[in-house]
């Protein structure tokens, strides 16, 4: 098995946003799906924060991600 797993930093960093929006998305059942390793290490499969963020895309034109 080779999982590709980024922490929470790497996301926000990738995502461009802030570490803090992340925690409020688990917070709030949304964002990236994740891992929860242990009692508080929390990381992410690449391939999950690149979903998510391609289901975001919107198409000026009118169609929506597939």
């Amino acid at each position: 098995m080779d999982l590709h797993l980024l922490d929470e930093k790497q996301v926000a960093e990738e995502l461009r946003i802030k570490v803090q929006t992340l925690r409020n998305w688990r917070h709030l059942g949304k964002g990236p799906a994740y891992l929860k390793l242990g009692s508080r290490a929390i990381r992410y499969r690449k391939e999950d924060c690149e979903a998510f963020a391609f289901q975001r895309r919107i198409d000026p034109n009118g169609q929506s991600a597939a």
